[in-house]
């Protein structure tokens, strides 16, 4: 049974969990909710690289953490790692200027930066680290100082996973065509759109890494969960961004009418039109009985679903763009132990969330929200994710 929330439950005494451990089909995975956690991890994960060092990120910025990031990857260099960075043009603030001493100690910076064609569209929306093709860190999480601070400091909820094991290999192999790619100047647009929608690794049928971006058809990120949903029995959700197309939509609800369906959305973000986007979806949803709370001790960015007995967690969220438009990474993996653990995970975020009951959406469904619900709805699903983010609805 799904646990009830207490009802007088604080936002402010919401603190992120501890780091915590799960070994799988083969790989050690490390999970770190909370931003401190993440951020020793990460620059650990630099500082003991001793041959190579691949890296791509959507945002990277001009501050404190950035900052620390660069030097750690610039100190890497110096002492013969060979360093690659990739960081998507449009979603990064740092500069040519700001990551030239990465340049100048030897290492390889380039960017992701389609231009105004029907490039422009696509966001290389990836996050990972890794490190001499033995160890990674992937997830939700940006180089900008919100994804490493606290609730109490505005920063976002996130989630990073450290993972130890043969989908290292996996993950750096992608990170090879996707380098590739970014070298070429005309950006070999078609082969992009066929890895997509062909690529995927696996280690037996219970761990694969998942690809989303641009195609004609479904990439395997966007195939696998449909046909799991289809299947599913139960499903347990934490995203950022839900504003999924009508059919997922559709089998969300057809879990959700055996009373097995739980999804924590954001009460608070950066794009305020996100929200309104969820919120025009409640009441399709509660009317097949899905349970639904708002999480607000903090911005909320953790993108993770479990569906039955398997496990999704990387950088897409549940929308049309990740499902269709921008390069994401996920790994499923398919364990009942794995999928109780990350289940306790939502649970502790739940505790410290609000449902929202159908008397509750009903107060909040004046005619005017309703209205700007709706317009924030049409906006992240047709136009680009920045523009809404700027409009931002009032909300």
């Amino acid at each position: 049974m799904i646990p009830e929330t207490p009802a007088n439950k604080v936002a402010t005494a919401f603190r992120d969990p501890a780091p915590f451990h799960v070994a799988s089909h083969g790989q050690t995975l490390t999970f770190y909710p909370a931003g401190a956690d993440r951020r020793a991890a990460l620059m650990e994960l630099v500082d003991g690289a001793r041959s190579t060092l691949e890296v791509c990120f959507y945002i990277f910025a001009e501050d404190a953490v950035s900052t620390q990031f660069r030097d750690r990857l610039v100190a890497a260099a110096w002492r013969g790692v060979a360093v690659t960075l990739i960081i998507d043009r449009f979603g990064s603030a740092a500069s040519d200027a700001f990551l030239q001493p990465l340049v100048d100690a030897g290492g390889c910076f380039i960017c992701f930066s389609p231009r105004w064609t029907q490039r422009y569209l696509i966001r290389n929306h990836q996050k990972m680290v890794i490190a001499d093709h033995a160890r990674a860190m992937f997830g939700g999480f940006n180089i900008e100082d919100d994804y490493f601070a606290s609730p109490e400091e505005g920063g976002w909820t996130d989630l990073a996973i450290a993972i130890e094991g043969s989908a290292v290999a996996g993950l750096a192999e992608w990170f090879e065509r996707l380098r590739a790619w970014t070298l070429e100047d005309h950006r070999h647009f078609q082969a992009i759109r066929r890895a997509v929608r062909t690529w995927d690794w696996h280690e037996g049928e219970g761990c694969r890494w998942l690809v989303g971006g641009p195609t004609r058809g479904m990439s395997t990120w966007a195939r696998c969960v449909s046909q799991d949903l289809i299947r599913g029995e139960r499903l347990d959700l934490v995203m950022a961004y839900f504003s999924p197309p009508y059919s997922v939509l559709r089998r969300i609800g057809r879990i959700a009418r055996k009373g097995q369906t739980r999804l924590l959305l954001a009460a608070k973000s950066d794009n305020n039109a996100t929200i309104g986007a969820a919120r025009a979806l409640y009441r399709y949803l509660l009317k097949r009985k899905a349970r639904i709370w708002e999480f607000s001790p903090a911005k909320l960015h953790t993108k993770l679903m479990v569906l039955d007995d398997a496990v999704y967690i990387g950088s897409a969220n549940l929308d049309m763009r990740s499902l269709y438009l921008n390069l994401e990474i996920m790994l499923r993996i398919e364990d009942p132990a794995l999928a109780g653990r990350m289940r306790e995970y939502i649970d502790q975020h739940v505790a410290y969330s609000c449902e929202i009951m159908p008397e509750r959406l009903k107060r909040m469904a004046t005619p005017w929200n309703r209205l700007r619900w709706f317009l924030g709805w049409a906006l992240v699903s047709v136009v680009d994710y920045n523009v809404t983010r700027r409009l931002n609805l009032g909300l």
